[in-house]
């Protein structure tokens, strides 16, 4: 069980969130008594979100802690024998636990199209029950969790605050807060979430409080007073220059005079980078120097990188809409597919080769440049199999290959279950947050360009590009 928080507590994920057919393929699987086959299902994606160059690992702990935690109510086994599922089959899914194992990159980690993110192994009838459950939250809060940092490059060194739960899809508003950390922003007004992971929340208030006043003067007057080291006025309920911003001094003002000191200003409409110059010279020439300018309404990373090349002077962005939905990606496509089965490497054909997978149970490991350290390229090696290459072959042209021999490298991925226990240590989501900054400014610059990145490789061993072609060639003849 996961930690939060000083406590163990699973939050239910109930079995039947999954689709029809993985229902159908399990039973299958247990009446032709393939049930007990092993198995390994890789989780990749294969494109970049967002056009970019890299994505950020995210939701991998809510995943195990869901498949670590699935139990069948009566009520749900009852449903499912509605359906014409058979008694003998359910069954076995009544007292069926995960036995298998999950290895996976660390959240926060950076990662690349085609490289597995997770792999679960073990028994047919088990793993492929897992295939929705995983894929929903991790392909969310990667999204998610991308995104953030493209907001934090952008905002480059101003923070970035979660603003999105009340545009969230429903429940969604949990997993995208998280990754929303995962991804670097510094809070989130998401209250259970800051409850649950000890991270910091924090807010302002909405038109409604100010409407709610007779005057703007006095609703701001009357939050001041109850927050008089902490209080960030909402300047444009009425009129941003003519009277919010005049009222914020005066306010500021009366805090000065009484030991306090007027903690910000959030504009939240209009055009951004002109009110912000505006509001920080009258704020500066009354003295308020200290007061920090938020600003909020539909920001994205190209918006506040257009506000930083304007000069705007802002120290805050709120953003919402724009980072819990992943906008303006639907969704990151990865997919769960099998690469093993019966100790032996397995492949699926498609018309777009795009759609081939690599086969086998695999190491992923990340070699370092030898000039100045960064992240050169990443590397696929069949498990058991020839581990420490000389050579990384593009996956699908023999004639493409990097010299890799006598690079510093590492294996990206961490052993996370093992005979369905759970054997690694999450952090905490802080520090999380903090390791994938760390790792984050490991990666070229070229690679984090928001139009037209550069490339990341990911290559595969002599072996694996063999293993690969041979198996294509087989299906195909």
């Amino acid at each position: 069980m996961i930690e939060r928080r000083g406590q163990a507590y699973h939050r239910r994920f109930s079995p039947l969130y999954t689709d029809y057919y993985e229902y159908s393929m399990t039973q299958g699987y247990y009446l032709s008594g393939k049930g007990q086959e092993q198995a390994v299902f890789d989780i990749f994606y294969r494109a970049n979100p967002f056009g970019g160059g890299y994505a950020i690992a995210a939701g991998l702990r809510d995943a195990i802690d869901y498949v670590l935690g699935m139990r069948f109510t009566p009520d749900e086994l009852s449903y499912l024998s509605s359906l014409g599922f058979r008694d003998d089959f359910l069954q076995v899914l009544e007292t069926m636990r995960f036995t298998g194992d999950i290895t996976a990159v660390p959240e926060g980690e950076v990662v690349f199209p085609g490289e597995p993110i997770i792999s679960v192994k073990g028994p047919l009838i088990e793993t492929q029950l897992l295939e929705a459950l995983i894929l929903s939250t991790v392909n969310f809060q990667t999204l998610v969790a991308t995104k953030a940092r493209r907001l934090v490059c952008a905002a480059d060194g101003r923070s970035i605050t979660d603003f999105g739960l009340r545009r969230a899809q429903g429940d969604g508003g949990m997993g995208a807060s998280r990754a929303s950390f995962v991804g670097g922003v510094a809070m989130t007004s998401n209250v259970l979430l800051a409850f649950e992971e000890n991270v910091p929340a924090g807010g302002t208030v909405a038109h409604s409080w100010i409407q709610s006043f007779d005057s703007e003067e006095e609703a701001f007057r009357v939050y001041a007073g109850m927050h008089p080291d902490d209080a960030v006025l909402l300047l444009d309920t009425y009129d941003t220059l003519g009277q919010g911003l005049p009222n914020a001094i005066t306010i500021g003002k009366e805090l000065e005079a009484q030991g306090h000191h007027l903690r910000g200003v959030r504009l939240d409409s209009g055009d951004l980078a002109y009110l912000s110059k505006k509001v920080r010279r009258a704020l500066d020439e009354n003295g308020l120097g200290h007061v920090k300018i938020s600003v909020s309404n539909q920001l994205d990373e190209y918006v506040i990188e257009s506000l930083i090349d304007q000069g705007a002077p802002i120290d805050m962005f709120g953003v919402g809409t724009r980072l819990v939905t992943g906008y303006n990606d639907g969704a990151l496509d990865g997919v769960y597919k099998m690469v093993q089965l019966r100790g032996r490497p397995i492949i699926k054909i498609s018309e777009n080769p795009a759609k081939i997978n690599v086969p086998g149970e695999k190491e992923v490991y990340r070699y370092y440049d030898g000039g100045d350290g960064l992240w050169l390229l990443d590397g696929l090696c069949l498990a058991g199999g020839d581990e420490n290459p000389a050579v990384l072959m593009d996956p699908d042209f023999d004639y493409k290959k990097t010299d890799v021999a006598g690079l510093r490298r590492e294996n990206i991925r961490k052993e996370i279950v093992r005979g369905g226990e759970l054997v690694y240590s999450f952090p905490t989501l802080l520090e999380t947050a903090a390791w994938s900054a760390q790792r984050f400014a490991l990666l070229y610059g070229e690679h984090k360009r928001f139009t037209n990145p550069h490339t990341y490789h990911v290559g595969v061993s002599r072996e694996l590009f063999d293993l690969r072609r041979k198996l294509i060639e087989e299906r195909s003849s």
